[in-house]
């Protein structure tokens, strides 16, 4: 044959064709579809397809099934094996938009169109199965080759290492890179991107990876069914799932989409995407760019915002800003213009406000620097923060820069500057003591903003839980530590020092309220960091140990009908270490066993990985009360409760659970006794209208009933089987 007249054939060649197959082997598994349900043209419908300006240098290639109705098919071009689904009159629709079934001045070159499709005005279609009811409308160019990976971090038969795609994340200086691959999530990131130094786990990783899409070449793209694509210039080498609407984008390439109808992927203006993995329900609008990347289920990336070498979390929203070598958990928020994030691992439900620098700073000899923020960081306006730090879950940063490395390892702080002194100043506990609104604020808005309909990963959206519990009693530790270095003896022995500081805290917190708390460990630098309010906070962190061990206890023992005697009796008290693993918490052990099995070949696949992210989901619950028991042993000094102790510690919830309402209340309050939210309303009457009313705040109704629950389930608990009996007490303290 000419060359022309083996255009649209010869997609795989020698070598890369095994013995034995034609070019159409893949194709037709991928398809799945009888292909005894195909026909050829006959010579009627061959004549009206010509009179209707058609052309194809062999129509014998040209199959169509039943019913086919070639009126439908006008001035199009097909070249090499196209297969036409049923071709009837009728319309497919999305909203509003409403094109007839048929194919209208396109170029199809070896394609299966599915049933009921509409193409208009595809200038090249080259190599895509195309399933039912889905409309391609106004497209420049919609291929892929034989080498498509389709976002997947693989090689294809012949292919040069250097054209493999990896993302570098939390390091610009690719110390950490991971291959992204369809399916994975930002544990799976974590995991590959921290153990570095274990190179049989890496070999593993890489192991799994490589069977995520095999190496041969002449895998076809993909379009789900029920797909809308319309108005778009360059789309190559991109695997569409079912429901997709995409609508202007300039340039999708080397993309997997895993939209499903029950959660569509949606794509518009101006967006350019390369080398990714888009999650389920995610929306990409208004010019954003991509570039290797992985987005997780329900998140969204709008108005010009960069997503570059980063693995972006399910429920986050990125607008307007730039993202760079980062990996980030899910609830990720960012929407400011000026806002730029580069080189950091954050643990989700996070907030970047506008103006906040958070980036290598090149402070050493190359850009290799780092930063972890762990769950619920907040950077507040015009934040700048030099590389390498950390910080611990909840760390508000007051707006500033901070020209030194910072170690922040108190939760629930505020950390700022002192203009006087030009020395950092830290504050423990400060949301729990001044901010309970927007703590409990946070907690229900992650969990109203989980659309995932299917979701692959766990979750805890509550602020006290395992990972920040162990944070609070680190934390009690420091403070003791800390005022034992400012006001003790001056020994050198850390445990004494902490035993000072721990008697001075609970016996003589006037001398530590009036003294100057300091720390040398926190900041990199000559000058030392103040501890503020230590007595406060530390007594704050124990209300907080309380009140997440009673409540995790006394909502186990009521959703399951037990008494706490039993469980205190038959369950482990295990205060054990915990990790955030991309966003889903879970005992350090567990993971370490999750690596072990993977070292050892036992898992042999990615779905077997997020398998066992499953199986921790499920025992979360017994982990998470045998971890409270532990608190609970820990604030106890290891005694072990009786009958009048426990109605003590119930006593006492009660007290506490009052003083949250009344905290969470106040302050909200503070914003509507404010005199400047007076300035822009003519009267309170306009002021309620446009804020709403204080009694009617919807999150304090909310917590309020989620008290009266719990408050509830701590009369309802027994501590024994017949906690009426005085003797019962009586032989349990024997």
């Amino acid at each position: 044959m000419s060359t022309h007249t083996r255009f649209g054939y010869d997609f795989i060649k020698e070598p890369f064709l095994p013995e034995g197959k034609d070019e159409y082997y893949l194709r037709f598994a991928q398809n799945g579809k009888d292909p005894g349900t195909y026909r050829n043209l006959r010579s009627d419908e061959i004549a009206i397809l010509k009179s209707n300006l058609n052309h194809s240098p062999n129509w014998d290639n040209l199959l169509v099934r039943d019913p086919f109705d070639p009126l439908l098919i006008r001035n199009s071009e097909f070249y090499g094996l196209v297969r036409l689904g049923t071709v009837s009159v009728g319309t497919v629709s999305f909203h509003d938009f409403t094109v007839p079934v048929g194919i209208v001045n396109s170029r199809i070159v070896s394609c299966d169109i599915g049933d009921s499709c509409s193409i208009m005005e595809c200038t090249y279609l080259s190599h895509y199965i195309i399933d039912d009811d889905v409309v391609l409308y106004r497209i420049g160019e919609m291929q892929s080759t034989n080498h498509a990976k389709f976002g997947n971090g693989i090689l294809k038969e012949g292919e040069d290492p250097e054209v493999l795609i990896t993302i570098d994340v939390v390091n610009e200086a690719k110390g950490r890179h991971i291959r992204p691959f369809d399916g994975m999530i930002p544990a799976d990131a974590l995991l590959w991107s921290t153990y570095r130094e274990d190179r049989l786990l890496m070999q593993r990783f890489n192991e799994l990876t490589d069977k995520v899409l095999d190496s041969k070449r002449g895998y076809y793209g993909f379009v789900g069914r029920k797909t809308v694509i319309k108005s778009c210039d360059t789309i190559k080498d991109v695997w569409i799932g079912e429901g997709a609407y995409i609508k202007g984008a300039n340039k999708l390439k080397n993309l997997t989409l895993r939209s499903t109808l029950a959660e569509p992927v949606q794509i518009g203006e101006g967006v350019e995407l390369v080398n990714g993995i888009i999650g389920a329900g995610s929306r990409i609008f208004y010019g954003s760019k991509a570039i290797r990347f992985v987005m997780g289920d329900n998140s969204n990336l709008k108005y010009g915002a960069r997503l570059i070498h980063s693995v972006l979390g399910d429920n986050s929203t990125v607008s307007c800003c730039e993202i760079l070598n980062s990996l980030i958990f899910g609830s990720h928020e960012q929407h400011h213009n000026n806002s730029f994030l580069v080189a950091a691992r954050i643990e989700g439900q996070s907030n970047m406000a506008a103006g906040a620098n958070l980036g290598s700073n090149h402070n050493s000899r190359n850009n290799d620097g780092e930063m972890i923020a762990r769950r619920g960081f907040w950077p507040a306006l015009s934040t700048t923060v030099t590389y390498d730090s950390y910080f611990a879950s909840y760390t508000l940063i007051a707006k500033g820069s901070f020209p030194h490395q910072l170690s922040v390892p108190l939760p629930f702080s505020l950390i700022s500057s002192d203009e006087i002194s030009n020395r950092r100043v830290i504050m423990g506990a400060y949301w729990w003591m001044y901010n309970l609104y927007a703590l409990e604020r946070n907690t229900h808005k992650y969990h109203s903003r989980d659309k995932r309909k299917a979701p692959r990963q766990r979750y805890e959206p509550a602020y006290l839980a395992p990972d920040t519990a162990n944070e609070i009693i680190e934390a009690r530790g420091l403070l003791e530590l800390w005022v034992g270095e400012s006001l003790g003896d001056g020994s050198i022995d850390k445990d004494s020092l902490r035993a000072q500081g721990k008697f001075l805290l609970a016996n003589q917190a006037e001398l530590v309220g009036r003294s100057t708390i300091t720390t040398y460990t926190v900041e990199n630098s000559k000058e030392p960091v103040i501890v503020l309010k230590a007595v406060e906070s530390y007594r704050a962190y124990g209300e907080m140990l309380l009140f997440y061990a009673m409540k995790t206890l006394v909502a186990y023992a009521a959703n399951h009908d037990q008494v706490i005697d039993d469980l205190l009796g038959k369950r482990e008290s295990h205060l054990s270490p915990w990790e955030n693993v991309g966003g889903q918490l879970v005992r350090r052990d567990r993971v370490e066993a999750l690596l072990q099995d993977l070292k050892e070949g036992s898992i042999k696949s990615w779905d077997e990985v997020h398998q066992r992210y499953s199986e921790w989901g499920d025992s979360y619950e017994e982990d998470t009360l045998s971890h409270a028991l532990g608190v609970l042993s820990f604030l106890l000094g290891e005694k072990r409760p009786t009958g009048d102790l426990w109605k003590s510690l119930v006593d006492e919830t009660k007290v506490l659970v009052q003083k949250i309402e009344q905290e969470i209340y106040h302050s909200k309050e503070k914003d509507h006794l404010n005199h400047f939210k007076y300035t822009t309303y003519r009267n309170e009457e306009e002021r309620d209208a446009v804020l709403g009313n204080l009694k009617d705040d919807l999150l304090i109704k909310t917590v309020h009933k989620e008290m009266e629950t719990f408050l509830d389930q701590l009369e309802r608990v027994s501590f024994l089987r017949n906690s009426s009996s005085a003797s019962g007490d009586r032989d349990l303290e024997k």
